[in-house]
């Protein structure tokens, strides 16, 4: 068969991710405060684009005011009439049927508990464990070449405030001997934070008892030769050890639990997460209503300076006021159908997880996101993207959007229970044991099954219980 060149006609579909799509998609993923930020970037960029005061218009003109962007500018009167509904359209408006004004329960607004964070707490922030001992070094009697020496081992601790370079490196970038570091190193480590800049946990804590005076030798002993034996709680050996009993080794242990042995940690330059959920679900008159935050979002409408000045502008500027104009229509078209998600997927939780937001964790049902998708007719990944960084404050605390989302464990009588469910319980029965005869896993799985008929192996108990961060039944007993 020879090769040759050959035109062909072929018919094919697929999906082109145009600009506008690839935004509405983004817009879904985003959290709440990167969708504030996204919103306030637009304001700057799109001269058509302005923040607005809220608006009086009802919900009779929702279907009109961004479902179909206008493409042309002209004096016809119906045209104009869709550009006002445009411009005066808001936030609020956007809702429609899917905000709580919706139903036929109301909320009065002295109803709504107040659960925001106060200005001064977003504002505040704490000083850094090196600007900390920065300012102590200015304040000491250092001399110049001291001071460098100080700043040299003040760059080199890490977050928890323990030194990671040797004496000898630090001179070398100094220019000065390893018994002049160690001088100035000395001092430091009497900074407060007591003991920072130490090398191991027991030259910080050493430091520590040196400054708050404990020159009891066996307390010393036990900080420089037997911190792992007390990590690992062997109390008897070291009890023998020392010729003394368990209510003095007990003693002891009580002095040491008032030290630091990360005396950095206090001064973390981590900033704290602040959610702001996306939406709060209150119980009203028997039923549950969904509100979704709307503080702080801006009320989007169109510029009407730029509006009326597109009558005289050249074809060239029209074409950009023009493309400006079907930008701000489709993000506020976007706006409203991320809502109008975040709602139906809401609604569509609340109606699987009802038993969660009356009774707790302790009853919270298998789901997964599928079973979400097919009851609102949409795709798996649209829902998997619109509770992608979301939070919700229910009666119960504030809860990401993916926790209600978790798999199935097998009862005894055929039905199911929830992952987090069974979480939720493993940590209540820690909760409620005794500290001096911790439960096993085993025996966790065993009340499990026996009480509550869920089928749960020990290793699973185990893998739930470090995910919870609780330490294993050895690490959790108390002999005194």
């Amino acid at each position: 068969m020879g090769l040759e060149l050959r035109q062909q006609l072929k018919l094919s579909q697929q999906l082109v991710m145009t600009p506008q799509l690839q935004q509405a998609i983004k817009l879904l993923q985003l959290s709440r405060l990167e969708l504030l930020d996204t919103v306030q970037q637009e304001l700057m960029e799109n001269p058509l684009l302005e923040e607005g005061q809220a608006s009086d218009l009802g919900n009779e003109i929702q279907a009109l005011e961004v479902h179909e962007p206008v493409q042309e500018i002209s004096k016809d009167r119906d045209e104009i009439l869709t550009r006002e509904l445009t411009r005066n359209a808001d936030w609020e408006d956007y809702l429609g049927e899917f905000s709580s004004s919706g139903k036929q329960m109301q909320m009065r607004e002295s109803e709504v508990p107040e659960d925001g964070v106060s200005f001064e707490a977003r504002l505040s922030s704490k000083p850094s464990l090196e600007g900390h001992l920065f300012w102590q070094v200015r304040l000491s009697d250092f001399s110049e070449k001291q001071k460098q020496v100080s700043e040299i081992i003040i760059g080199c601790l890490s977050p928890a405030g323990y030194l990671q370079s040797t004496a000898e490196e630090i001179a070398a970038m100094a220019h000065t001997t390893p018994e002049e570091v160690e001088v100035i190193l000395r001092r430091i480590q009497r900074f407060d934070p007591v003991g920072v800049a130490a090398r191991t946990p027991q030259e910080c804590l050493l430091v520590q008892l040196d400054v708050y005076e404990h020159n009891d030798p066996i307390l010393r002993a036990l900080v420089s030769e037997h911190l792992e034996d007390l990590e690992k709680r062997r109390y008897k050996p070291l009890a023998r050890k020392f010729k003394i009993t368990l209510d003095q080794l007990k003693e002891y242990l009580e002095v040491l639990q008032t030290l630091e042995p990360l005396p950095g940690a206090s001064y973390s330059s981590t900033e704290p997460y602040y959610v702001s959920p996306d939406a709060y679900v209150y119980k009203f008159n028997d039923e549950f209503v969904i509100m979704l935050n709307e503080e702080g979002m801006p009320k989007l409408q169109l510029n009407s300076m730029y509006m009326d000045s597109l009558q005289g502008c050249n074809s060239s500027d029209k074409e950009y006021m023009q493309e400006k104009m079907r930008s701000a229509v489709w993000l506020m078209k976007s706006l409203y159908q991320r809502q109008r998600t975040l709602y139906k997927v809401l609604d569509s939780i609340l109606r699987f997880q009802r038993d969660f937001f009356e009774e707790g964790v302790t009853h919270l049902k298998p789901l997964i996101l599928k079973d979400v998708a097919d009851d609102i007719s949409m795709h798996e990944s649209t829902v998997s993207r619109i509770t992608t960084n979301k939070y919700v404050a229910t009666p119960h605390g504030v809860f990401e959007l993916k926790f209600f989302f978790n798999s199935a464990l097998d009862l005894d009588d055929g039905s199911q229970v929830g992952s987090e469910s069974v979480k939720a319980l493993i940590k209540q029965l820690i909760s409620d044991e005794s500290s001096k005869r911790p439960l096993s896993d085993e025996r966790i799985a065993e009340i499990l099954k026996e009480k509550l008929q869920v089928n749960i192996a020990r290793r699973t108990v185990a893998k739930y219980r470090s995910a919870l961060g609780i330490e294993s039944s050895s690490k959790r007993k108390q002999i005194f």
